[in-house]
């Protein structure tokens, strides 16, 4: 947001919005609601009678990052809500802003909207609050997030995520199901499904049918991924935690029902120190699976994010994560600098690495993955892939995404000036170059 001048009628209302594509979700649906009871949402600070700071508090410099945020809106323009992850830590934003209007929690729409209410209260007019059926989204008009569901059963020592958004409460599949619809009608050419844990989508609610368009359908992540798979658009998973039913995916994927792309946040590949972050330690059976995955669908991409300087990771501990790395031949990967968050049960373990070994460690990790990543990705020169435009450039081209790259976090595909080019229509795209993270090539017709 930047700055102007302020026109107090109607209530407006200015967002910042940080964290992962799960926050992004949850100001979209705060958004959504906030259009719907009249409010006018604005761009600039200055527009804004109360801006809304949606914040993350996974990891320290996620923490800072918000804060920071908090602080820029509190001085542009004085009026600030604070929700999200950060807003579970409420002491710890008010003996640094006192002056903050509200504080809410991760996922609190509701809370939100009290909060509206009590320091901006709606005009409510039923001609500027009608609002498309599927929401106003803060993505592209051609992409969407879609959350199946919210918390996660899972401890892991490293992260307060349950402790933030708590346990796993899986959606409705039909509702699931009809706001995809909505997304696809209004134009949406790829849902991205994210949640804390896709896999463990319907386990709260034992896999239980819904119904869909008149029809049974289980509240399970595969029969979610088949229906979603047969309206027209992409559709990406993200953070899909290792359990035997993602095999079932695979196949979807080589017949074209999902994307050929798999987020698993694999997070180390030492047995011991698996253990000690409380997650799934056999890595010799996730080779095989990886293997097996490759084999039904060659054209799989794979992505996973590392964790480098863990407590306790001693150098033979990296070094069996570097040799994963080798074996697996992941096609993306994120790796974190080890961050103590507070309230993470990893902050008790003993012998906690020096920070400037941590980073060191982290910096290693990408240095030999990027190898890795030019070589996974050199295989696509000389083919043609299908590429979704995001954006065109001045010279007249475009840069957008084959089914190997997720919006933000992967890389990108530049495509050679050409007529006629527009944003979120499909192309076919020659390849003609690869670096370790991006494509080029050049559109070619029919």
């Amino acid at each position: 947001m930047g700055s102007s001048a302020r026109n107090s009628s109607p209530p407006r209302v200015g967002f910042v919005s940080l964290g992962c594509p799960k926050a992004l979700v949850d100001a979209e649906q705060i958004i959504t609601q906030v259009r719907a009871e009249g409010y006018d949402i604005v761009a600039q600070y200055g527009d804004a009678d109360v801006v809304v700071v949606n914040t993350c508090g996974f990891i320290e410099s996620a923490i800072d990052e918000s804060l920071d945020a908090i602080g820029e809106a509190l001085d542009e323009n004085g009026r600030v809500i604070v929700t999200g992850c950060l807003g579970a830590q409420e002491l710890r934003i008010r003996e640094r802003y006192p002056e903050v209007l509200a504080i809410t929690g991760p996922h609190d729409k509701a809370g939100v909207m009290q909060a509206l209410h009590a320091h901006l209260p709606p005009r409510h007019d039923p001609f500027t609050s009608l609002i498309p059926p599927q929401g106003l989204k803060l993505t592209p008009a051609h992409y969407a997030y879609l959350k199946i569901s919210e918390g996660c059963n899972h401890r892991c020592t490293f992260c307060i995520i349950p402790s933030l958004r708590g346990d796993l409460v899986s959606r409705p599949v039909g509702e699931v199901l009809q706001e995809a619809e909505h997304l696809v009608n209004a134009g949406v050419k790829e849902l991205l499904v994210i949640s804390q844990d896709t896999s463990a989508y319907g386990v709260d609610l034992r896999y239980r049918t819904g119904f869909w368009q008149g029809r049974p359908v289980r509240t399970r992540l595969t029969e979610l991924a088949q229906a979603l798979g047969k309206m027209g658009a992409w559709v990406r998973l993200h953070y899909v935690y290792p359990y035997p039913h993602v095999d079932e995916l695979i196949p979807l994927m080589a017949d074209g029902v999902l994307l050929p792309y798999l987020d698993v946040p694999l997070q180390h590949a030492s047995p011991r120190l698996l253990r000690a972050m409380k997650r799934p330690g056999d890595v010799e059976k996730t080779l095989e699976r990886i293997h097996s995955w490759r084999r039904i669908c060659p054209d799989l991409t794979l992505r996973s994010t590392f964790i480098a300087g863990f407590p306790g990771e001693t150098e033979q501990d990296f070094e069996e994560l570097l040799q994963f790395l080798t074996a697996a031949e992941l096609d993306r990967v994120g790796c974190f600098a080890y961050s103590p968050v507070e309230g993470a049960s990893a902050n008790a373990l003993p012998d906690a690495l020096p920070e400037s070994l941590r980073h060191e460690r982290q910096e290693r990790l990408m240095r030999h993955q990027e190898s890795i990543s030019a070589g996974r990705l050199h295989r696509f020169v000389g083919q043609v892939r299908q590429v979704l435009v995001d954006e065109l450039t001045e010279e007249g081209g475009a840069i957008g995404r084959s089914s190997a790259d997720a919006p933000d976090i992967d890389g990108v595909v530049t495509i050679a000036p050409a007529p006629d080019l527009k944003v979120g229509q499909f192309l076919s795209v020659h390849i003609d170059a690869a670096d370790a993270h991006d494509l080029s090539g050049h559109r070619v017709m029919g």
